[in-house]
């Protein structure tokens, strides 16, 4: 019986030449894909540089037999000689003297009389300390206070009269107190009383210590002497 093909309707019909042209294109693809490769192949087995396979040389050296030491000489070994002992010294224990015994004293016989023993005399007074030496009195220097005098031998600077205080019409009197020592100098400056100006007592101080004066003499030797100077400041028309 033979096969019926149904056809569908309105479908082209196949013929069998182009499914046989289909089937050559495909078997001529895959052959041409192979002799590429094959191609390939050979070009790049040709490029590969060939080597010589080298066969590694084994090289064997004899070593000498090794030298046998040669025995050494034996010595003959002396047995060591045998010391003599030391004897042993005792140490010689000289003997202790025997102390003699003392002659025991007699017995007091009953009818002995027996004398009492002196009293010791009583210890001689121990002579008294001698007194310490005086010690030497050291000079010491008296020291006397300024002796107050009503004249001393000096020579006095008139002050400076301030400019303002004679603007202002300032006037009055200070006195200043000052000590003369043995030597004649000036010392211990103060102002005893005040004018009521403060410019006029500054002048007034400056004035005493420009000054001069003498040491003030008693019965011929220098002594301290002590005096207060007034500085009189007065407006003169």
């Amino acid at each position: 019986m033979q096969a019926l093909h149904s056809v569908q309707a309105g479908a082209p019909p196949v013929t069998p030449f182009r499914m046989n042209s289909r089937a050559a294109i495909a078997t001529t693809v895959v052959l041409a894909i192979h002799v590429v490769l094959l191609a390939v192949v050979l070009t790049v087995r040709n490029e590969l540089p060939s080597r010589p396979i080298e066969s590694p040389a084994i090289t064997a050296e004899l070593l000498p037999p090794a030298a046998v030491a040669a025995p050494a000489a034996i010595q003959s070994i002396e047995p060591p000689k045998p010391t003599p002992p030391v004897p042993h010294l005792k140490p010689k224990v000289q003997p202790r003297p025997v102390p003699k015994p003392l002659p025991q004293a007699a017995a007091p016989s009953e009818h002995a009389i027996t004398t009492p023993a002196p009293a010791p005399e009583p210890p001689a007074p121990a002579a008294p300390a001698a007194p310490p030496a005086p010690v030497a009195a050291r000079p010491t220097m008296a020291l006397t206070a300024p002796k107050d005098v009503s004249h001393l031998d000096c020579t006095m600077v008139s002050p400076i009269y301030p400019p303002l205080s004679t603007r202002r019409g300032e006037s009055g009197t200070a006195y200043v107190k000052f000590v003369v020592g043995l030597t004649g100098k000036i010392q211990n400056i103060e102002l005893k009383k005040s004018s009521g100006y403060s410019r006029l007592d500054d002048a007034a101080l400056d004035a005493m210590r420009a000054s001069t004066c003498k040491p003030y003499l008693e019965n011929g030797e220098p002594v301290l002497a002590t005096y207060t100077q007034p500085f009189d400041f007065g407006l003169k028309d």
